[in-house]
């Protein structure tokens, strides 16, 4: 075999990137952050993570729920530059808009044990005390305070419909 050269580069950056999307979070775990604020993140999400090979990750409050999001390196960094391309850094507005979405932003790390530092600041943005839920979301991961996501986030009569609207034949919409 001979040299294939960037045709060989760009494949093993395919295949690098193909694998490294392949983080898919699913379900929910409960768990209790000690004084200091650290808890043990799910061991089924840290084998998502490493059959993925990441190694990173990143935490801020969710934008819409009073939660936290826990994001792999790499579907931050997509976010981030998805972000960025839609946003002109010479107008005022949108770059504060950058601004705030970077700031509130901190990197984890997960310890021997396998836990990570919810930081006061961020504990007191979700209103976690010491039980929380986190709750696999695709490419992120949620943390709740546990009392706020006892009940459903839609009545099952109402998420059946939706569901069954969303999922009919021709709609484009997938979940």
């Amino acid at each position: 075999m001979g040299n294939c050269g960037e045709l060989c580069n760009f494949t093993a950056e395919f295949y690098t990137q193909a694998k490294m999307s392949t983080v898919q979070f699913i379900g929910s775990s409960d768990a209790k952050a000690d004084s200091k604020g650290r808890v043990f993140l799910p061991a089924n999400f840290r084998k998502v993570m490493q059959d993925a090979g990441e190694e990173g990750l990143v935490m801020r409050k969710d934008i819409f729920q009073e939660c936290l999001v826990i994001y792999p390196e790499s579907v931050w960094k997509t976010q981030l530059n998805t972000l960025r391309s839609k946003l002109s850094r010479w107008n005022r507005q949108e770059q504060q808009i950058f601004r705030q979405f970077a700031a509130d932003a901190e990197i984890l790390t997960t310890d021997a044990n396998g836990r990570i530092l919810l930081s006061r600041r961020y504990r007191e943005m979700a209103g976690i005390n010491q039980d929380v839920r986190f709750i696999g979301m695709d490419d992120t991961i949620e943390v709740w305070a546990k009392e706020k996501v006892e009940t459903p986030f839609v009545q099952p009569e109402e998420f059946g419909n939706e569901l069954e609207r969303l999922m009919e034949t021709g709609n484009e919409v997938t979940l």
